[in-house]
C-alpha cells in the first residue's frame, strides 16, 4: 500500500528531527519510496551520502541531462502549540514547514514514477537545512557529480502568501547568511570589588551597542540580529565570562564577511578597554540564493498562468539552497500557505495547511516542461 503525501506529512510533523539527526525521517522515506517503486514497477537508484537523507535517482529520459528537485528534512528545536491531531510527539518542531516540502517532493515523486515521465530526475532530501549546511555536505560527498544537472528547483512555503500564490524574483530571492558566536573571558569579582574583575558583561555591551554604529551601505538590504546571549552565575558576581549569538544577512557573501572582520577590530578595541579576551567564530554560513534568469523566464509566466503570481523581491531569510544556486542554474519559489492566518516562519504556531502540498506538486510538474 502506498502512503498518500498528506499522510506521509503527518507522520513526519509528528516525529521531528533536528539537522543531522533526522534518522527516523531518513528511515521513513527511503521505505516508503522503495515500495512505491515496486509497486508501479519502475527501476530507481536510492543513494545516501551522508548518514542522513538521501537521493533518488530516476532514469526516464533518453539522455544524460538530469533535473534536481529539493525537499529540506529538518526541524527545529521549538516546542510546538498548534492543536492539530498530528502535532509534534517531542520537544521538537517542524515550524518552518519542512515536513510539507518533503510530501511536496514525494507526492511529485510518485506522479513521475506512476505517469513513466520521460525525464531524468534527481530527487534530493536534503539534510540540516536550519544549521549545519546539509545542501554543501552533500555537495561536497560529491554525490551530484556523477550527473549532468541542467537546473535544479525548489520550494519554502510561507503564510505571508495567501494559499494558491507563488512568489519569487528575479535574481537574488535570499539573502547570504552568517552564524556567529561570540565567548568573552574575563575575571570574575564579588560585585563588591569591581575593580578586581574584567566584566565579562560590560564587554557583550559595549559590543552590542557598537553593532548597530558599524557603517553599511544604506542602498543595500542588510541586516544583523542578535538572538541569544548569557552571561553570570550568582546575583552577586560580576560575570567572568559572557556568550552572544548571532547573524548577518546582507545581499551578497562578500558584504557579510567583510562585515564580520570588522566586528573582529570592534573586539579587538572593546580587549584593549576592558581587559576581557574574545574568541570570534562563524556557524552556518550560506550564499545567498540567486534565481537563474533564463529559468525565471521560462517558468514564472508558465505558473502565472495557473497561479497568483507575485514578485516578492528580496528576502532577508536564509537559506542553504544557496550552496546549489551556486553549482546549477537554478530557481526557488515561496509558496504560499496563509488561509487568512500569519504566524510566520519558526513559529510554534506556524502549521501550513494538507492543501499546500498538491500545490507544490503541480508547481514541481509545471518546471518538467
Amino acid at each position: 500500500m502506498i502512503i498518500p503525501p498528506y499522510e506521509l506529512r503527518h507522520k513526519i510533523h509528528e516525529n521531528p528531527e533536528l539537522s543531522l539527526e533526522e534518522y527516523q525521517t531518513t528511515e521513513l522515506l527511503e521505505k516508503t519510496i522503495k515500495e512505491a517503486a515496486t509497486f508501479y514497477n519502475v527501476d530507481i537508484n536510492v543513494y545516501k551520502p551522508l548518514k542522513t537523507g538521501l537521493i533518488v535517482e530516476y532514469n526516464g529520459g533518453s539522455g544524460e541531462e538530469y533535473l534536481l528537485f529539493r525537499a529540506d528534512i529538518d526541524a527545529l528545536n521549538i516546542k510546538e502549540k498548534t492543536k492539530v491531531d498530528f502535532k509534534s510527539k517531542n520537544e521538537y518542531m517542524h515550524a518552518c514547514g519542512h515536513d510539507v516540502h518533503t510530501a511536496i517532493l514525494y507526492g511529485f515523486f510518485l506522479n513521475v514514477i506512476k505517469n513513466k515521465v520521460n525525464k531524468n530526475i534527481v530527487f534530493l532530501f536534503q539534510p540540516a537545512e536550519e544549521s549545519k549546511g546539509g545542501a554543501q555536505r552533500v555537495i561536497e560527498s560529491g554525490i551530484l557529480d556523477k550527473y549532468n544537472i541542467k537546473a535544479a528547483f525548489a520550494l519554502h512555503v510561507n503564510d505571508e502568501f495567501p494559499v494558491g500564490t507563488i512568489a519569487s524574483t528575479r535574481g537574488t530571492l535570499f539573502a547570504s547568511a552568517l552564524e556567529f558566536f561570540v565567548d568573552f573571558e574575563g575575571v570574575s569579582s564579588h560585585l563588591a570589588f569591581p575593580h578586581q574583575s574584567k566584566n565579562a558583561l560590560n564587554a557583550l555591551r559595549i559590543f552590542l551597542d557598537v553593532l548597530d554604529k558599524l557603517p553599511k551601505n544604506p542602498m543595500e538590504p542588510f541586516v544583523i540580529g542578535v538572538g541569544k546571549v548569557n552571561a553570570g552565575s550568582a546575583i552577586n558576581i560580576l560575570p567572568g565570562n559572557s556568550h552572544v549569538e548571532g547573524s548577518i544577512r546582507g545581499v551578497n557573501s562578500e558584504n557579510n564577511l567583510k562585515y564580520f572582520e570588522d566586528m573582529r577590530n570592534v573586539l579587538s578595541g572593546i580587549k584593549i578597554m576592558t581587559g576581557v579576551d574574545y574568541l570570534l567564530g562563524k556557524g552556518s554560513f550560506y550564499p545567498e540564493v540567486t534565481n537563474d534568469s533564463l529559468l525565471y523566464d521560462k517558468f514564472i509566466p508558465k505558473l502565472s498562468k495557473t497561479f497568483t503570481f507575485i514578485d516578492c523581491g528580496l528576502k532577508m531569510t536564509g537559506e542553504d539552497f544557496g550552496f546549489i544556486s551556486k553549482k546549477y542554474p537554478s530557481l526557488m519559489c515561496w509558496l504560499g500557505s496563509s488561509k487568512g492566518e500569519h504566524h510566520g516562519l519558526h513559529n510554534p504556531e506556524f502549521l501550513p495547511p494538507d492543501e499546500v502540498i498538491d500545490v507544490g506538486i503541480q508547481v514541481f510538474e509545471t518546471f518538467l516542461d
